[in-house]
């Protein structure tokens, strides 16, 4: 029972953190716009925000740690478990974003790594708790991975990929993220 309530406590805490940190950090930063920058530019090698941005980030993913281990336990079908491995990977990319900031070589494959296994992980481990007798539950996860892929589709369709902004559905991206961990990590309590 006590490995349960802290892994619900680390599935409340992982987002709260990182996204504590980027809001700080889209604060605090002297050159960082909604309409002009991408989230990663707060942490650029030189930026300000970097020790904030990307320190926010490794330590989320981290802290999340617990999160997963009683995610993988508590899942009873074999899609939810698959779901949680790409979740794992989704983290993964999160915490390599961190350790590879704007302007290194892996960057771009760490956050694209990020974004594309939270989309897979919510709908693999949505369809798995459909299957396992739980469609609300389920649905919701579906319809969050929906929502990210489709925040995406509608900012490429808007303009070339190579314009500011990138921040806007990064960042909804990462609250879609935040949203599925706290709403599953309330279920783990």
């Amino acid at each position: 029972m006590q490995t349960e309530r802290v892994g619900g406590l680390a599935g409340v805490l992982a987002p709260t953190v990182t996204l504590g940190a980027i809001l700080l950090g889209t604060v605090i930063s002297p050159t960082f716009t909604w309409s002009g920058s991408a989230l990663s530019n707060l942490g650029a090698m030189g930026a300000e925000t970097a020790w904030l941005f990307n320190g926010g980030l490794m330590l989320g993913s981290l802290l999340a740690i617990p999160f997963l281990v009683v995610a993988f336990r508590r899942s009873v079908h074999r899609l939810q478990h698959v779901g949680v491995l790409l979740l794992s990977l989704a983290l993964a990319g999160l915490f390599l974003v961190g350790v590879f900031p704007m302007g290194t070589t892996y960057h771009f494959p760490a956050a694209l790594s990020f974004y594309l296994f939270t989309t897979l992980a919510l709908w693999i481990h949505g369809s798995g708790s459909v299957l396992a007798g739980t469609p609300r539950r389920g649905l919701v996860s579906i319809w969050l991975g929906i929502a990210n892929i489709m925040t995406w589709l509608v900012w490429v369709a808007q303009g070339p990929l190579t314009r500011g902004g990138l921040a806007v559905p990064e960042f909804i991206g990462a609250c879609v993220f935040a949203l599925w961990l706290v709403f599953t990590a309330r279920r783990l309590r």
